[in-house]
């Protein structure tokens, strides 16, 4: 049988409970596909939960971080230590970082039923626990790390990289747990070049990345121990937890840009009057003609009859005048005519 092109080697899925279940296949590494550039003006996340101390690294400056503050593209993302952070990105999607931990968003499309959906986050180093979300279903999700790169289809993952993950010593792990309706998704893992080292579809199944023949890379069966399951099952609790707080937080600040689109919209910038509900502007054209509101005075219009004013008063503006008296007509040699 002709030999099978030479692609990276495949490891054993392994799950805690049952141990060895099934070969990691292999298959070749399918190119990304093209996707548009994402705004970086637009948030695309926010900070969801928080203990302790984080920081953010954004256009070459660092600041700490709060509950609810926007996430952008290009953003570095930094916990302290005994410090968690938890953020929910725009379709869902949320990572929960532990002590000493960081990542960066090196890019990330999303849009509700859009096509060419996408994201890419760095794991540069700690214990970062993720639950992908829409993206994931219905585009492209990966995660790099130091010395292998992930292909997240939909599921629930931890991912560990220790200082100098590089090197020989220090190894990069990959774990797939469920999510929290119970299912699991698929972790696809390749090497740095892209070649397909094998892939994780059971929970509670890990790899672990170390160097191999030729200088390249090997995913390796990774056993769980109980006392690790234990410990990671609190991490996946948290960004599970995390990822329910950030939904809401993402749609409330979804909610406050539609509603303020004042920066869109100069018609309705400060200092600029409505045109319904003010008085116009002296020299404006008149409206038609409304019925009184109560309270409000009419005013004499041109042409109209002035009201009555009871005798002996005076109006604005006119003198009181006794009315004028009527001639006598001559009578009868030269005797005054009474009135008529």
């Amino acid at each position: 049988m002709p030999s099978l092109p030479e692609i990276g080697h495949a490891g054993i899925a392994v799950d805690a409970r049952s141990g060895p279940t099934r070969l990691a296949q292999t298959q070749p590494a399918q190119p990304p596909a093209a996707v548009p550039a994402p705004a970086a003006d637009e948030p695309i996340g926010n900070v969801a939960t928080l203990t302790g101390s984080a920081t953010v690294t954004r256009n070459n400056a660092a600041t700490p971080l709060k509950l609810q503050d926007d996430i952008f593209l290009n953003d570095i993302l930094q916990t302290s230590a005994n410090s968690t952070l938890g953020v929910t990105f725009n379709d869902a999607t949320t990572f929960n970082l532990t002590a000493n931990a960081q990542i960066t968003v090196d890019n990330y499309v999303y849009e509700d039923g859009g096509k060419q959906n996408a994201a890419l986050f760095d794991v540069a180093r700690g214990t970062v626990a993720f639950v992908a979300a829409a993206v994931a279903h219905t585009g492209d999700m990966k995660i790099s790390t130091p010395t292998a790169t992930l292909g997240i289809r939909g599921t629930t993952g931890l991912v560990e990289v220790p200082e100098n993950a590089a090197g020989s010593a220090n190894n990069v792990a990959i774990k797939l747990y469920p999510d929290p309706d119970g299912s699991v998704g698929r972790i696809e893992v390749n090497d740095r070049a892209g070649a397909r080292l094998g892939f994780l579809t059971q929970g509670a199944s890990g790899f672990t990345i170390r160097p191999g023949a030729g200088g390249r890379f090997a995913a390796l069966p990774l056993a769980i121990s109980p006392q690790q399951a234990l410990r990671d099952q609190g991490i996946v609790r948290q960004v599970h937890a995390a990822q329910s707080v950030g939904r809401q937080i993402v749609t409330q600040k979804r909610i406050q840009r539609l509603q303020n689109p004042s920066r869109n919209n100069p018609a309705r910038q400060p200092g600029l009057q409505k045109q319904n509900g003010l008085p116009q502007r002296p020299g404006a054209p008149g409206q038609p003609a409304l019925p009184n509101r109560q309270g409000q005075q009419q005013l004499p219009q041109p042409g109209l009859q002035r009201p009555n004013v009871p005798p002996g008063l005076r109006q604005g503006g006119l003198q009181n005048r006794p009315a004028p008296r009527q001639p006598l007509l001559p009578g009868p040699k030269g005797k005054p005519r009474k009135k008529p």
